[in-house]
């Protein structure tokens, strides 16, 4: 994956006088030269000041730059799919297709769920301990009142809290801060180059991000120099499926982490419910998640964490993360 863009500092070195032309050139002695100059850090004040950031995403097609900002969920109008999903009616049910040891490898939505099931129907039995699993049921009659006056009255009661809950809950999700990426007509932008991301955001082109607020000072002030992506703005999701291919012991709690993260925000920008509901909590890739972040604590947590881990099957998981890449792959419009 291509690193982020940082300006170079080079320094020149002053060659000592050297009294004696015998004596070695600059170059020639093994003494020191001068100490590097480390590149300081991009200039971050822009994004600080616009709260949004550049981010970096590497996917088996390459590695692009792009933007993301979060904003209250009111605040935003979410991209339109339609377009989308009408020049791919069967999006949501998208094949992915990968070619290993020159053979094609069909990954279905359905395997991987048959695949989840199995390893959860294992889990159970692993906690019932050997046990029969039955469990005695008593029955017995209910006597049902008869309706009266009182209880009309506790039913409206409760639907009129039901209904003050449901209005506070949905104050409560607009007031929620949700991702939203440069992203246009249910697609993700992606440029290969710094230049060509400004050259975009200058051009007045539409796009998602232009409803924020600070997207005209944006495109005055942006510079190619500023597209310098934070470590922890830089995803590699073109590594994801290898690295958990490889086994238990070899899976990067990192890579894997910062992985889930991005997928999440990109399927809800994206409007790519498949994504959510694999990512979902209490899914196996999210059991996955929750044990990797366990397992990079120290103490009995991190012990923990380890042993969910090994539970966990490397089949099943590098199936649904090679599916997720793929959804997500599907909708990116790549600009260069």
């Amino acid at each position: 994956m291509g690193n982020p863009t940082h300006t170079e500092v080079s320094v020149a070195r002053q060659s000592p006088q050297r009294p004696d032309a015998d004596e070695p050139a600059l170059g020639d002695t093994d003494g020191p030269t001068g100490p590097d100059v480390e590149p300081g850090p991009a200039d971050r004040s822009l994004w600080d000041e616009l709260s949004i950031d550049p981010v970096e995403i590497a996917l088996p097609a390459g590695t692009g730059f792009t933007l993301r900002a979060y904003r209250a969920a009111r605040e935003l109008t979410p991209t339109d799919v339609a377009e989308r999903d009408e020049d791919d009616p069967f999006l949501a049910r998208r094949q992915v297709a990968e070619t290993e040891d020159d053979e094609e490898v069909v990954i279905l939505d359905e395997e991987f769920a048959a695949l989840s099931a199995e390893d959860e129907t294992e889990a159970d039995a692993d906690r019932k301990g050997g046990s029969d699993g039955k469990r005695a049921g008593g029955t017995g009659t209910t006597d049902t009142d008869t309706p009266d006056a009182d209880a009309d009255a506790d039913a409206d009661a409760d639907a009129d809290a039901d209904e003050d809950a449901a209005d506070d809950d949905e104050d409560a999700d607009g007031d929620e801060e949700v991702p939203v990426f440069l992203t246009h007509k249910g697609r993700l932008l992606l440029f290969k180059t710094p230049e060509s991301l400004v050259s975009f955001i200058r051009s007045g082109a539409p796009n998602d991000l232009s409803q924020l607020d600070g997207w005209n000072e944006l495109s005055e002030r942006v510079e190619p120099a500023d597209i310098a992506p934070r470590d922890e703005d830089t995803y590699e999701l073109d590594l994801v499926v290898e690295n958990l291919r490889g086994g238990h012991d070899t899976w990067d709690p990192t890579l894997l982490i910062e992985a889930g993260e991005v997928a999440r925000d990109l399927s809800y920008a994206l409007r790519l419910p498949a994504v959510l509901d694999m990512l979902s909590a209490g899914s196996s890739l999210d059991d996955l998640d929750e044990a990797l972040r366990a397992s990079v604590n120290g103490g009995v947590g991190g012990f923990l964490g380890r042993r969910r881990l090994k539970k966990i099957g490397a089949q099943t998981a590098s199936l649904g993360w090679r599916t997720i890449v793929g959804k997500i792959s599907a909708v990116v419009d790549w600009r260069d």
